[in-house]
């Protein structure tokens, strides 16, 4: 599929919420570009070989699951300017994190502030509930990046755990949102 071609999946009252194309390479390197984008993002780097990683990873949660992460533009344009959804995940360090469907958002720098992630989970939990069942969603957040931490709760997700990461400073904050 290349970018914005059909109809987006979902919409919002102000963003379409497209599934994963060939065309998105770039929007995923220009949404990681910026001062401050990667702070929170671990290893996460702006340059093709780690989006392209991430591409496919989305790609292949879509294909396997049936449901991953949303690239997100505004209504009607092409420019990608956030990814947000549900993706199946599979840290590799248990702790609740391993073969789980997995919440997460990353939003570009110049759109910080503007309620974009809180809106788009907001139609992407109730899709998820309604097309795969209410489930577990579990949700990794680094410590000290409170705005997600802050949506997350808003999201119904509560903390029940940390996990210290591979470079022994950067610890995560676990979710989860149990159903009800």
């Amino acid at each position: 599929m290349a970018v914005n071609t059909g109809k987006p999946f979902l919409t919002t009252g102000r963003y379409d919420l497209w599934q994963p194309g060939p065309g998105d390479l770039e929007g995923l390197v220009r949404l990681l570009e910026g001062k401050d984008m990667t702070r929170f993002l671990g290893p996460a780097r702006a340059d093709y070989f780690s989006q392209f990683e991430r591409l496919s990873r989305n790609t292949g949660s879509w294909a396997l699951y049936g449901y991953g992460t949303f690239y997100v533009r505004k209504r009607g344009e092409a420019e990608l300017i956030a990814n947000c959804g549900i993706f199946h995940s599979w840290r590799g360090f248990g702790k609740g994190m391993d073969d789980v469907p997995e919440a997460g958002w990353i939003v570009r720098q110049d759109h910080w502030g503007e309620g974009l992630a809180g809106e788009v989970m907001g139609t992407v939990l109730p899709w998820f509930d309604r097309v795969h069942g209410k489930r577990r969603i579990a949700c990794m957040i680094e410590e000290g990046n409170t705005p997600s931490e802050r949506l997350a709760t808003r999201l119904g997700f509560k903390h029940y755990g940390q996990h210290e990461a591979e470079d022994g400073k950067t610890i995560l904050n676990l979710f989860e949102r149990l159903p009800e």
